[in-house]
């Protein structure tokens, strides 16, 4: 599935990939929509369609992932929310010993997230992830998300790596495919990306685990003429 001896560098997605996007699913889906019906004294299930809505309009764009624009919006404070709920953050199965393997390979090893810069540091707070990998890169930092195109060239400047030589590991599709196009060219979908949630159908013409075992025995060291 991965050829690891083509491989300097792999480009890690965070929510969905290395940890469990329930947490994310539940905060927006139910946490936010009731607790903003509490505090605005609004029905809840209106509360919930009015939120989505929002939400959903803003799809792929780097203000759907931005706290303080959903915090203006919709007048609520949206990490002091998320931290309500913080015990709901965790790993993907495997995720750690995954991890564990690309650094002993001696790959250099990013995470690269749409994830705003206040609700990361409260994942990287309750998780240590951030000591298991070389960076952390929030999209939010560059000022546009993975699934713009021109977010690749930007993320070169900073944290140059050869496409050829890269694999980037995420749970959204929209995302793998601006990397595709960007030309990077070893690519990975998560295919059980929320642990409440069913698996998602294969994706035709890209490569699917559901969770790091089924790939981790294959992952050898770098070679040293690379």
């Amino acid at each position: 599935m991965i050829n690891w001896s083509a491989l300097d560098t792999v480009f890690l997605d965070m929510d969905g990939t290395l940890l469990d996007l329930h947490f994310d699913s539940h905060f927006w889906l139910v946490h936010l929509p009731r607790r903003y019906a509490a505090l605005k004294s609004v029905d809840p299930d209106e509360a919930r369609t009015s939120i989505v809505s929002m939400i959903e309009s803003e799809k792929g764009s780097l203000q759907w992932y931005c706290v303080d624009y959903w915090s203006d919006r919709l007048d609520v404070d949206i990490t002091a929310l998320k931290r309500e709920v913080a015990d709901r953050i965790g790993y993907r199965p495997h995720a750690e010993s995954f991890l564990g393997a690309l650094r002993h390979s001696g790959r250099r090893c990013v995470i690269v997230t749409n994830c705003h810069p206040k609700p990361l540091e409260l994942k990287l707070e309750r998780t240590g992830l951030d000591r298991h990998v070389d960076r952390v890169v929030s999209t939010h930092d560059l000022g546009r998300p993975k699934e713009d195109v021109q977010f690749w060239t930007d993320l070169d400047r900073i944290e140059p790596y050869d496409r050829q030589r890269t694999l980037m590991v995420d749970d959204s599709l929209p995302v793998l495919e601006s990397a595709r196009r960007a030309g990077i060219a070893h690519l990975l979908a998560i295919l059980a990306p929320d642990s409440q949630m069913p698996e998602r159908a294969a994706i035709e013409n890209l490569p699917g685990i559901r969770h790091f075992d089924e790939i981790l025995e294959h992952i050898q060291p770098v070679p040293t003429s690379s």
